[in-house]
């Protein structure tokens, strides 16, 4: 038998043993690898703060890594106060505006709420997010605070971008203690590559 065919006869085994042995390895591997997820919360009104914490404080309870980048009007969502969190139901053709109180053929029926009418009553904005601030207490739907707090209970990461607190003029004083980091987009994007999953709300 010479060196080569002895070489060659190596290499055929080595590659049955690793055909073999490898998947077993990778599947492992996988199964004690920590998944991780990555969300970019861009938007700051009341209906739109709910999406990213609840969808962290899910992930984090899974035990994943779990960040959230919060810029723009989702910047507003790390402030110490979320009471000025409101909801605009103009140009919002998706959101139902139904009762909250009274019988139940009146909390089921669907008020047609025109553009026109939304934009020109004073006060709409405000009654819309009292009805919807009431309508999530009757089914029993924890406040932005709450989700919040739990979010920061399961450490949950935090991240500030920093472009959007220098635009916008604010001071680092004004957002929760729990702001792991003000960052910007370039420390971000790699956090974002790297998770399991990457939502954009």
């Amino acid at each position: 038998m010479t060196s080569e065919t002895s070489n060659t006869d190596m290499d055929q085994w080595l590659d049955r043993k690793l055909d073999e042995l490898l998947p077993d390895k990778l599947k492992t591997i996988d199964e004690a690898r920590t998944p991780s997820m990555a969300i970019i919360a861009t938007k700051g009104t009341l209906d739109w703060a709910y999406p990213p914490f609840i969808l962290a404080s899910t992930s984090a309870a899974l035990g994943w890594d779990t960040s959230v980048f919060f810029t723009f009007y989702g910047l507003l969502l790390l402030k110490k106060d979320l009471s000025d969190a409101k909801v605009s139901p103009l140009g919002n053709p998706a959101m139902p505006m139904k009762m909250p109180f009274g019988p139940k053929w009146f909390q089921n029926f669907d008020w047609p709420m025109p553009n026109l009418l939304m934009a020109g009553v004073p006060g709409f904005e405000k009654v819309a997010t009292g009805l919807m601030k009431k309508t999530f207490k009757n089914k029993g739907v924890a406040t932005v605070e709450e989700l919040r707090e739990l979010c920061i209970e399961a450490d949950v990461k935090m991240i500030a971008c920093q472009m959007t607190v220098d635009v916008f003029g604010f001071d680092q004083s004004e957002f929760i203690p729990e702001v792991t980091d003000y960052v910007g987009a370039t420390y971000f994007l790699p956090v974002a590559k790297d998770a399991d999953i990457c939502l954009f709300i």
